[in-house]
This record gives C-alpha cells, structure tokens and sequence, in this order.
C-alpha cells in the first residue's frame, strides 16, 4: 500500500528557523584579573597592529553559538580570545552567531588556562574546536604558569598537529602572520610573563599605550638628531669663519711684505 504525498503540504513546507533565544552572558567572571589583563592584551594589541583594517573581528570571553542543539542543551562556548577573518569589524555582535555570519568560525582562538580548566581546554575544547569549528590555529596559555604555552595547526587531514616552539620558545601562528611567545612586564599594574603577539622580525607587537610612548620617544630622538646636526652645523660653519679669517691676515701680512 502506498500513501500520495500532499503537494500543497510539500509545497507549504518551510525549515525551521533558528533560535532567538540565544543567552549571550552567562554571568562567570574569569578565573582572575590577570586572566582578564591576559586576554584584552591579546586583543588590543591585535586591534593596534591592524588599526587600519575593518575586515576582522577580535574578542574575548564573547559566546560562539553553532548549532540549535548546543542553544537548547546550554552548551555554550566562549573562547578566552579569538579572531575571524575577512568579516565586517563595524556589525555590532552581542555574540558570535554562526548561521548569522555566513557560516563563519573563528580562525585563532587561545584560551587561557587555570588548573581547574586545563583538562577541558586541551581536550573537549579542543576536539571541538578542531573536529567543528576547523579553527586553523589553537592555543592555551596559563597566565600563571610561564612554561605552559602550547599550539596546535590544523593541517591538509583537518586534524591538529602540535607546533614546536622556536629558539625563544615562540609559537608561529600561520592565519596571523604573528609569533606567540611570552614577555615579562608590568601591565595595569600587574607584573607577570604575558602572552604577546611578536612580528615576522621578532619585533614585540605593542598596545595602543606603549605604541604611543614609541611614538614619542621617536620623536624626541628625531629632534635630538636634528639639534645635533643644527650645532655640527653652526660649529663647521665657526669653523670655516675662523679659517677665513686667517686666510685674510696671512694675505694682508704678504702684501705688506712685498711692498718692503
């Protein structure tokens, strides 16, 4: 016995939207204010680099939601720090909304660890990051442990593959074009070894702050330069007179003589 289909009914039929009801706080601090300092250290200095690009979107501790199963299980996801590329920095986000945003995951994500979130952080979190979100570069940091950088590249297989550390212990982050290595230092008033972003050259990428004093310093150091040259200048230039000078009385003195 078969049973015909209702073309109105197919006709009619619609998918199901996705949810509105997406919590976009969950009301967890992180573990510390160094983890806070952490992340917007990462984030700033990310945004001072590239000041001048609106086509990424860099955040912390914001949800990632990807699928209606996670919103009704309330299985959220909120990455320490991340980075998507090629997207529109200006949209306002209360969150990362996947079926909002073409589809698109983060390309970086680091997350910062504490001995109570570790275990998680290199396992669950990192399955999922690799095996659903295909992130091309993970990482995990322990603001209080200065030997815990670890990374992972998604390779050709999509599957994570450790990174080795170079000559500094430095991390190489493919997707960004940027080093992550550690520096010590004080930041907001706490001192400890932070996780930086380094450039090609190794050079420390700075936050808007120390870009500033940079800049200053930069310039201070041009004006001392031009000072310098002003007085070699006006010291040459005494100089030349003072020869000058001496050249005309040795010129008077041998007009007098021949007149003897």
């Amino acid at each position: 016995m078969t049973t015909e289909k209702n073309p109105a009914a197919i006709g009619n039929w619609e998918p199901p939207m996705p949810p509105t009801d997406l919590i976009f706080d969950d009301g967890e601090p992180l573990e510390s204010n160094r983890h806070r300092i952490a992340m917007n250290v990462l984030i700033r200095s990310l945004q001072q680099a590239w000041a001048n690009r609106n086509d990424l979107f860099t955040v912390g501790n914001m949800f990632i939601y990807y699928s209606s199963t996670q919103v009704r299980n309330r299985d959220f996801r909120g990455p320490d720090f991340f980075v998507v590329l090629n997207v529109d920095s200006n949209n306002s986000r209360l969150g990362w909304v996947v079926w909002e945003e073409n589809g698109r995951y983060p390309d970086v994500i680091v997350e910062l660890m504490s001995p109570s979130t570790a275990a998680i952080d290199k396992g669950i979190k990192k399955n999922l990051y690799e095996q659903t979100f295909r992130t091309s570069d993970y990482f995990v940091y322990d603001p209080f442990d200065p030997n815990s950088l670890q990374g992972w590249h998604l390779d050709d297989n999509q599957q994570y593959q450790p990174l080795t550390p170079n000559e500094r212990g430095w991390l190489w982050c493919k997707r960004l074009g940027f080093w992550l290595g550690t520096s010590q230092g004080i930041i907001d008033r706490e001192t400890a070894v932070w996780l930086r972003f380094y450039d090609v050259a190794g050079n420390l990428v700075l936050l808007p702050e120390e870009a500033a004093i940079a800049q200053a310093e930069a310039a201070v150091a041009q004006t001392e330069v031009a000072a310098a040259r002003e007085e070699a200048a006006v010291a040459q230039a005494a100089r030349l007179a003072a020869r000058l000078r001496e050249l005309g009385k040795i010129q008077i003195f041998c007009e007098i003589f021949w007149l003897f």
